[in-house]
């Protein structure tokens, strides 16, 4: 039985069902998710693990476990200044889509033109700048020496539009984890792989997740801030961005 190919076949299937299932009991008992988050992530995970690879299924899974242990982090503090996802950390059906939509369509593409190689770095960008955006989010937001990303002028923690050193930081620790993961995806899916092409683009999805979770403080300044966009949308276009970004990067410049 096939494992390591992309798309539709027995042993994809296998493995992404295995994984949904851990998943599912995993986010029900340390509630990563609400029943619609669930359901919202089932219906993602499936989606992206049978048309791109159960391997991209597993860096959307890190990305879920790493947000919520983010999400935890000094968890009680957060909550007291108001700055919790939800009373107990949990996210829903509308996190998931504005998080997970993306890769989704990604893994859909990468299928149908059957170009699995490239859909896996654009896949990483995408998951490596929602990763960067929730660190610096939920590692940032307790640091009171914040600037907006607009003026450069001091502003409340927690405000968007606002960045600080600590959520910069928290920001390149998490593209850079999917950066790895996406290089390592890569590596286990390509028998041709070349090392040279792999840490090349792996840098590149580190640089465009940063950079997303800047687009995505730029749009939360100018728009959310005005009541233009949801924080969802804000969230999906600047994954949006960084997907666009990757695309542009392997079509023109590798």
């Amino acid at each position: 039985m096939d494992y390591l190919t992309e798309g539709i076949n027995q042993g994809n299937l296998i493995i992404s069902c295995l994984i949904i299932v851990v998943l599912v009991v995993g986010s029900t008992k340390a509630r990563v998710l609400d029943s619609s988050g669930v359901a919202a992530a089932v219906f993602v995970g499936l989606t992206v693990g049978v048309l791109g690879h159960w391997i991209w299924l597993l860096i959307l899974l890190s990305f879920l476990a790493s947000s919520h242990l983010a999400t935890k982090w000094k968890f009680e503090e957060k909550k007291s200044r108001n700055m919790s996802e939800s009373d107990d950390g949990h996210r829903s059906w509308m996190n998931v889509i504005a998080n997970g939509g993306i890769p989704t369509l990604i893994a859909t593409v990468a299928f149908l033109t059957e170009n699995w190689e490239l859909g896996i770095w654009v896949f990483g960008a995408a998951v490596a700048v929602a990763t960067s955006d929730t660190f610096a989010s939920e590692f940032g937001c307790l640091d009171d020496n914040v600037r907006m990303i607009t003026n450069f002028k001091k502003c409340e923690a927690g405000i968007n539009g606002g960045f600080s050193r600590t959520g910069q930081l928290a920001a390149l620790l998490g593209a850079a984890i999917m950066s790895i993961l996406t290089l390592t995806a890569w590596f286990a899916t390509n028998e041709s792989a070349n090392m040279d092409l792999g840490i090349q683009n792996s840098i590149a999805v580190l640089i465009i997740g940063f950079l997303g979770c800047q687009i995505d403080s730029l749009l939360g300044a100018l728009f959310e801030n005005k009541g233009l966009l949801t924080k969802g949308g804000v969230n999906a276009l600047a994954i949006t961005s960084g997907m666009l970004i990757m695309w542009a990067w392997l079509s023109y410049f590798v």
